[in-house]
Parts: structure tokens; C-alpha cells; sequence
């Protein structure tokens, strides 16, 4: 108990963020003062109800020596299965309840605001109806009879010992009045929990008799010199101008100056009357992510944040992201000459050379928390990224509970919306984001289903009052007040109908607003970039692409085609081949492998990057067939884009990639007949009297969405009267339109479009009740004890398919690891595999079968990770994985491998080639995987 106060007292002062430290401080008569005793008393009375027959009767020897002081009970098997009402922690919330109504005068309503940190200490909250069962089985607190005035006297005692020692007799009276808000009583509870863990971990604080020689204080000094955890950044808000801030953070060429949209974001968080919500709506290539970082660093000094975490929809991004983000942090004050912890925060973070050379690095202990399992170990490659030594990826912050406490992080947005899903150890999740700047990219990619968990998620994170920045190209206007609403917890927040009807055009387009306020509105002029698209309607016949691509090309080119499904991206891709040239044809999707995907973008920005980036750009004809890979994220430019019919948000984001960057001027270093930026909309059958998408299409976007789009689109198709698409100019007018309430279209089109719109509201519907069943409750009146706050959850989740999908409406799927199995039986990696960034060979390693994998050639098969398409989920997937468990190695899926436990192997034969579950799948390093339907199936 004095271990965990002892930590208690020093995370709070070393390692709890200002911000975090001063919003519990407020709740309490004393401030921060009364709030630093307040923790530490919590976690040393967490495990009082310890003292109780239910828990000191599990074994026997102990049990025999308390009964020898008169302390009976019954034994464990007496007891039986009613030992289960009386958690620990269930118990020691009852008993600290009971003595602060006996021994201190509380009212019994007033208790469990603060004992609820001692019941939620192992992750779960108790419900009502728990706390009424131990009520009625008293005999698990106390034995009946004579010993139960010596049990209650052993227990009062122990709590009187800890008021006295911890520094909260005297404060007492002072918090019987005190409504704790429910914020508090989450970050209190996760308190607990860390110094729990921390003062459980034999590691740092050696058993008895082990650490006997050494006095309390030296014990807790050589501890917390072991975890050696860093401490959160103080930033200080920086002087001068928006552009001098600029210039000092990041790489700008020589003479660049500011987009006008940058210098108004900093302008608006230095505004803001406290730190809030800032939306930033602006075209791509305008530099938000760098308006987002200048501004979470003003956000972070006035507000007290120790860190920022970045949210980013994939995998993919997440990885673009965390370099960039360490370049910042090393031009950082405050970072540098410090030590601060970072984190990759997704499933296969390891996996990235960028974190791995971090974690490489990182010496200390390999500490767990008692109620999760140790994290595996990663050795990661010698050559590592230039960020500064201070920068770490600590040890002891690598369990997938306690990533996120890490103070700056880079992930996908799944690692925020967990903490709007009710499951085991929320409150962690809690504190890592209240003590943060959070900043969510890419905010349209978000459906009705994750949109629900973002909205609660942001209404708890403006109770914290942490700071936030979402960007995004263009929101419609009721997204945008809905996330106002949410995160300000007032409608009335957001501006006048007829305000907000101005600002819906305007664009570039700045929102604020702080917890409790009214929203701010700010329209920065448009930079000087601007650019003109032609739009035509092209038929969907694969003859038709081909014969169209043959005339426009003919003076070379660099072609983007995006298809909205997989299947689509490799027939297209067949037909060119046959008519250009299989190397004057390369696919993007995102059924590769991990390494060959990481390949693929690698190679994409090579050859059709920024023109100061790379001279590597084909100088004929090439065409790239790309799923919606290719829609964010990457900078790359092409001379004309080919699309499929798309909701127009996104139709918007795929033309960004037309004609990105300047080639000369006029663009006279582009062929001829490709300097005029064009976009051929097909995936439609544009000759009926409503246009009729593709059904993949459909499956993927909704009939609804398409359809609104073609008719936003009309006025800008063929020649129509509005005729080009201006960006950035129409992007506004063409979103709100798009996502609007009003009609749209000709009057032929009505009906069909009413239908489609009563199927897409049933849709929307269905999805936000589905996700409302383990959505977190609204943040509850102040005082109000956090009992029941995750029940009917989820229980434990994380970042895998499973976890994830309970934060996105997807359907399950399977992921994979591929190898290749040789004519002999032996299995190596894949043949194709380039070396990695330290020249080491990684293809064709052989992989033993009655031994453990090395640790490179393991990671290397890793690294090839694959998620296998939808063809494979419900039915079919337990089918596929009773099949993929007929290979099973021990030494490779048990516990001997940490890259290859619980992993499920797909092995390819020496044609790259396999059947599974009625299905033949091809795989190649040119086109990913391919799936057909076995004739006999």
C-alpha cells in the first residue's frame, strides 16, 4: 500500500501533465494540493479489501496465522463460489465507503465518487447491482460472530493508518461537500491503476525477503530510477510571427512563405479565449498538417497538454505520419536536450524501421501491468531515423494498454475511438488522451458508424478540455455542427442558420470553439494555388477506356485510373497491359503484403512525386490502375485522372492528384494535349435516364451517395454551364450540395433518388443503433459515481481486426501471414523480398519448421503480412481457418516467437498459387492478391 502511494506521489509530480494536474485540482476546496493527496491516498487504500475473509482465505498458511489473532473465516472451499461478490476491489470500495459515513460523518450519496477509483482499480467499474449483492453476503467482509469486531477493527485501523500517513485526515471534512465531476473520477481511477501496476512489478520493487535491507525511501528511489519513466513536455507558447513560427519548426524551402490558411490558424489558436476545437477546412497540398502541429504546440502551452497525439484513418498514413512527426519534435523547444516518449500506435507498428530503430534503442525495465500480459519483445534494424536520442519508445509504455501514455503518438483513429467504447481499463485510455493535444486528420473518411464513437468521444474529450484540431478537405455543414455540438456540449454553440449559410461557401473555412463556448468562424482568402478541371463523362466499357487512353497518350504521359474495387483495378489492369506494355502498367491496392505495399507507395512517389523530389518520372507513356489507395495522403502528381463515380468529397481528394505540382510554365513540361487538367468519370452507365453506377460500386458507396454526386456534377460535365471544376473555389459549394438536405438533379431523376435516399437513412440508421449498443454514456452530472460506467462492454479490446471492428462497421476478416512453401515442403520467405534498410537479404530465407525462426528471418515473414478480402468473412472464414490450422508449428505460432504467435499461415506454392476454402488465390508482387471462385464449390 505505501509502495503505490509512494508512486502515486511521484507520477504525480513528474509525470502527470500540467493540464491533467490542474483539472483535478479544481474540483477540490484546496486545488492542486488537496488533488495530490487525494491520488495519493487513493492508491494507498486501493487494496484494503484485501482484508476481508473472501480474499485471505486463498491460502491456507496465511490464513492459519491471521486466525491465530482472532481473525476467522471460513476457508476457500467453504466459502465456494460466493467468493466471487467480493472482488478485492469491490470490497475495499465498500469498506473505505463505510468508514468515511462512520468514522468521518459523510453522507452515504457522497462516497462513491471518490471510493470508485478503489473499485475500478483492476479496469471495470462495479455496477449497482454488484455493490448490492456483497451488501447482502456482509460474512465475505466480515466473519459473523466474535470476529467480526476484530475484522472491522483491523480494517478501520488500516484505513485510519493510511488518512494519517497519506496526508488526508485534516482534508476530510473539506471533501464531504465535493462533487466530484465524472472527468476527475476517470483520471483518479486511472491513477490508481498505473501506480498499481507500477508497485506490483517485482522488477522494481523486489519481494520480501529481496528488498528487506533496503529502507522505504531507498526502495522507491532505486524503483523509480529502473522505470526511468520520461517526463511529459511543457511546452512554452511560442513568440513572433506565424511565419518566423513556421520557418523555426519546419523545412521550408528558401524564400516559402505562409499559406494564408496557416497563418490563420495560428492566429486563431492564439485567439481563442481558452484552448478548444478548431476545425481547419482546406484544399489538399495547403499544409494543414502543419497548421495543425503549429497550433497544438500554442494549444499545449496554454492549456498544460504534455504531449499530441496525431490520429490518421490507416495503417498507411499512420506510418507517413510518425517520421514527419519526429522531424518536429527535434526542432521542438522543450524536446530537445530532453527525454519524451513516442509511440507508433497501430497493430504492426513494430514493423516500421522508423519505431523500430526507437525501440532498438530503448533500454529499461520490461515492466507489465498485473491484469495484462507481457509485451513481446521487438529487436528492431541497426540503422535507425534521424530523430533526436532524446526521443524514446520506453520500455515499460509498450503494453497495449499503456501505448497511448506515451506523450506523443501517431496512430490510426481507432486508438481514439476506443475510448468511446466501453471495455476493460478505459479509464487508461482516458488519461492518455486528457493529457494531449489531439489532432484527427482526414475527418470526412469517417462513416455514420465511426462518426457515432467520434462525437461521444469529443463531448468527453471538451470535459477534459483538451485542445483538438481536425482537418479535413471539406465537411458538409451539418457534420460540421455536429462536431461542435459535440465537443462544446451546447447545439446553441454553433453559429446562427443564417451565419453559418454564409459560411458554408466560404472556403478555405476555420471553426472554434472552447468547451462551453460559442463557435468562432474565420475565412482566410484562398492561397494563390488554384487550378481548373475539365470533367466528361466516359462510358464504362473496359474497350472504350482502352481506345480513349491509346489517343490521349500518344505523346506520353503519366495516367492515374481509380477503381472503387479491387476486382475492377485488376480487370482494368489486364487490358492495358495487352494494349501498353506490361512495364508501362503498375497497380496500387491494398490487398499486398505489407512489405509490398510499403513498396508499392515507395515506388509511387519515386516516379511520380513532387518534380523537386524526384527525377525518376517515366518520360513516355505509363499508367497507374490504383483502388482508393491512392486517394489521400500520397503526393503524387499525374498528367490525367481517370475515375470511377465516387461520392463527390472524395471525387474532389482524387482530383488533387491531377496535375498537383507545377512541370514548367503553362505546365509545358507535360505532353502537349495533357497540359489542360482533365478528369473521365466513368464506373456509370450514363446513357440511362438516371445514370446506373457499377454495382461495386454501389456495394461499396451506396446508390444514394453516387447518385447525388452525378448530380452536383452535371453543371460541370460535357461543357455544362459551370464548366470547369475551379479548385479550390467550387470545393465548398459542390460538398454542401452534395451532403445537403435539398434536391439536386433533374426532375427525371426524383424518384429514383427519393428511393435511394430512404435506403441510405434506413442505412445510416441501422448503423448509428448498432454502434450506440458499446458506445461510452455521455459524460454524467457532476458527483455522480462512475458505477456501471462500462457495463454491458465489450471487455478487453485492442488494435486487431477484432477490436477494430467494433469501432468501424466492417465485417470481419482474416489476416494472414504469407510464406512460400518449395518443392521439398520447406518453407521460406517470399522470393521477391527486397533487403532491408541496412542491406540484409530478406528474400528466400528458409524458415525451419521444427525450430524457432530467427528473430530477423521471424520479423521478416511478419513483415509480410496480408488481410484477406471480404470473400472470406462469416461462413467462409471459419471454414478458411479451420484450413489455414491444419499448418500449425509450435515453435512458430506458440510462444517462442513473438512476431509469429497465434499468427495464422497462408503458404503459397512454388507458382505463388493456393486453394482455400473453395477458392483459388494468386499471388504476385506486381498485382497483390487475386481471388476466383473454385468451378467445383
Amino acid at each position: 500500500m505505501e509502495d503505490s502511494a509512494a508512486v502515486a506521489g511521484l507520477l504525480w509530480d513528474q509525470w502527470l501533465p500540467v493540464g491533467v494536474r490542474k483539472l483535478i485540482g479544481e474540483a477540490l476546496p484546496q486545488g492542486e494540493p488537496d488533488a495530490r493527496a487525494l491520488a495519493v491516498w487513493l492508491a494507498g487504500v486501493h487494496d484494503v479489501g484485501k482484508a476481508t475473509p473472501a480474499f485471505a482465505c486463498q491460502v491456507d498458511q496465511l490464513a492459519d496465522g491471521m486466525r491465530g489473532h482472532g481473525l476467522e473465516m471460513r476457508s476457500a472451499r467453504a466459502l465456494g463460489p460466493d467468493r466471487r461478490i467480493a472482488p478485492h476491489g469491490l470490497a475495499g470500495q465498500v469498506l473505505l465507503g463505510e468508514w468515511l459515513e462512520e468514522r468521518h460523518g459523510w453522507a452515504s450519496a457522497r462516497t462513491g465518487q471518490f471510493t470508485v477509483a478503489v473499485g475500478g482499480h483492476h479496469g471495470v467499474p462495479p455496477e449497482h447491482g454488484q455493490i448490492k449483492a456483497l451488501y447482502e453476503h456482509e460474512e465475505l467482509l466480515c466473519t459473523p460472530g466474535v470476529s467480526s469486531r476484530v475484522w472491522r477493527q483491523v480494517q478501520t485501523e488500516l484505513l485510519d493508518a493510511c488518512a494519517g500517513q497519506f496526508g488526508v485526515a485534516e482534508r476530510l471534512e473539506g471533501w464531504r461537500r465535493v462533487r466530484l465531476p465524472q472527468p476527475v473520477q476517470v483520471l483518479l481511477t486511472a491513477l490508481v491503476i498505473v501506480s498499481d501496476w507500477i508497485a506490483s512489478n517485482p522488477d522494481l520493487f523486489p519481494y520480501f525477503p529481496d528488498g528487506a535491507s533496503s529502507t522505504d525511501q531507498e526502495r522507491l528511489a532505486s524503483a523509480w530510477q529502473g522505470l526511468d519513466l520520461p517526463e511529459p513536455w511543457r511546452a512554452e507558447e511560442p513568440d513572433g510571427s506565424a511565419q518566423q513560427l513556421f520557418a523555426s519548426r519546419f523545412d521550408l524551402p528558401a524564400g516559402a512563405e505562409l499559406r494564408p490558411v496557416q497563418e490563420a490558424a495560428v492566429d486563431l489558436a492564439r485567439e481563442m479565449e481558452a484552448p478548444g476545437l478548431m476545425i481547419v477546412e482546406a484544399p489538399m497540398g495547403e499544409g494543414k498538417t502543419e497548421a495543425a502541429l503549429a497550433s497544438a504546440e500554442i494549444f499545449a502551452a496554454r492549456s498544460g497538454a504534455g504531449g499530441v497525439f496525431f490520429a490518421l484513418p490507416t495503417m498507411a498514413t499512420g506510418n507517413a505520419m510518425f517520421p514527419r512527426l519526429l522531424n518536429w519534435l527535434g526542432r521542438l523547444p522543450g524536446v530537445a536536450g530532453a527525454r519524451h516518449s513516442v509511440h507508433l500506435a497501430h497493430s504492426k507498428a513494430a514493423l516500421n524501421e522508423d519505431f523500430a530503430g526507437l525501440m532498438a534503442r530503448t533500454g529499461g525495465v520490461m515492466a507489465v501491468g498485473v491484469d495484462e500480459a507481457a509485451p513481446a519483445s521487438r529487436q528492431g534494424p541497426a540503422e535507425r531515423h534521424r530523430a533526436e536520442p532524446e526521443l524514446v519508445a520506453h520500455a515499460w509504455l509498450r503494453g497495449r494498454k499503456k501505448a497511448m501514455l506515451a506523450s506523443f503518438v501517431a496512430g490510426t483513429i481507432d486508438q481514439l475511438l476506443f475510448a468511446g467504447l466501453k471495455s476493460r481499463h478505459l479509464a487508461l485510455r482516458h488519461l492518455a488522451v486528457a493529457g494531449k493535444v489531439v489532432v484527427i486528420d482526414e475527418a470526412h473518411a469517417y462513416d455514420t458508424y465511426m462518426s457515432v464513437y467520434l462525437d461521444r468521444v469529443l463531448s468527453w474529450l471538451g470535459a477534459y478540455r483538451v485542445p483538438v484540431v481536425v482537418l479535413s478537405a471539406t465537411l458538409p455543414a451539418s457534420r460540421r455542427r455536429e462536431l461542435v455540438a459535440a465537443y462544446s456540449g451546447r447545439e446553441e454553440a454553433v453559429p446562427p442558420v443564417r451565419a453559418e449559410a454564409a459560411a458554408s461557401e466560404a472556403y478555405p473555412l476555420l471553426t472554434a470553439v472552447a468547451p462551453g463556448g460559442t463557435a468562432l468562424v474565420r475565412r482566410p482568402r484562398a492561397s494563390a494555388r488554384s487550378s481548373q478541371v475539365q470533367v466528361e463523362r466516359l462510358a464504362d466499357g473496359l474497350d472504350v477506356l482502352v481506345d480513349r487512353l491509346e489517343s490521349e497518350v500518344a505523346d506520353g504521359g503519366c495516367v492515374l485510373v481509380i477503381r472503387n474495387t479491387v476486382r475492377r483495378v485488376l480487370e482494368t489492369a489486364r487490358v492495358l497491359r495487352d494494349r501498353f506494355g506490361a512495364k508501362n502498367v503498375t497497380v496500387a491496392h491494398s490487398c499486398f503484403v505489407d512489405l509490398d505495399r510499403a513498396d508499392k507507395d515507395s515506388t509511387l512517389l519515386r516516379l511520380f512525386g513532387p518534380p523537386e523530389k524526384t527525377d525518376d518520372r517515366p518520360p513516355g507513356r505509363h499508367i497507374v490502375v490504383a483502388s482508393q489507395v491512392a486517394e489521400q495522403s500520397l503526393d503524387v502528381d499525374f498528367d490525367l485522372l481517370v475515375t470511377d463515380l465516387c461520392p463527390v468529397d472524395l471525387l474532389l481528394q482524387r482530383m488533387g492528384r491531377l496535375h498537383r505540382h507545377r512541370r514548367g510554365e503553362g505546365q509545358r513540361e507535360r505532353p502537349e494535349r495533357l497540359r489542360t487538367a482533365r478528369c473521365l468519370v466513368t464506373g456509370a452507365d450514363w446513357t440511362t435516364d438516371v445514370p446506373t453506377p457499377v454495382r461495386g460500386s454501389v456495394a461499396v458507396y451506396g446508390q444514394h451517395s453516387l447518385l447525388r454526386s452525378a448530380a452536383v456534377l452535371l453543371a460541370h460535365l460535357d461543357g455544362g454551364p459551370r464548366r470547369p471544376v475551379r479548385l479550390p473555389a467550387d470545393i465548398s459549394a459542390l460538398v454542401q450540395d452534395a451532403y445537403g438536405e435539398g434536391p439536386v438533379g433533374p426532375d427525371g431523376w426524383q424518384d429514383v433518388m427519393k428511393t435511394a435516399g430512404e435506403r441510405f437513412e434506413r442505412h445510416r440508421d441501422d448503423q448509428a443503433e448498432r454502434a450506440a449498443v458499446f458506445r461510452l454514456e455521455s459524460v454524467g452530472r457532476p458527483g455522480r459515481p462512475l458505477f456501471g460506467w462500462v457495463a454491458a462492454g465489450v471487455g478487453d479490446t485492442d488494435d486487431t481486426p477484432a477490436g477494430r471492428a467494433q469501432v468501424r462497421d466492417s465485417r470481419d476478416s482474416l489476416e494472414v501471414v504469407v510464406v512460400q512453401r518449395r518443392a521439398d515442403g520447406t518453407l521460406a520467405t517470399l522470393p521477391w523480398l527486397r533487403t532491408d534498410g541496412t542491406g540484409r537479404r530478406r528474400s528466400g530465407l528458409e524458415l525451419s519448421q521444427d525450430a524457432t525462426p530467427t528473430r530477423f528471418s521471424a520479423r521478416t515473414a511478419a513483415s509480410c503480412g496480408l488481410r484477406l478480402p471480404l470473400q472470406f468473412s462469416g461462413e467462409t472464414m471459419d471454414r478458411a481457418i479451420e484450413e489455414l490450422e491444419q499448418l500449425y508449428l509450435p515453435n512458430w505460432q506458440g510462444k517462442n516467437s513473438p512476431w509469429l504467435s497465434d499468427q495464422l499461415i497462408l503458404a503459397l506454392d512454388e507458382d505463388c498459387q493456393t486453394r482455400l476454402a473453395g477458392f483459388t488465390l494468386h499471388y504476385s508482387p506486381s498485382d497483390g492478391l487475386e481471388v476466383t471462385r473454385d468451378a467445383d464449390d
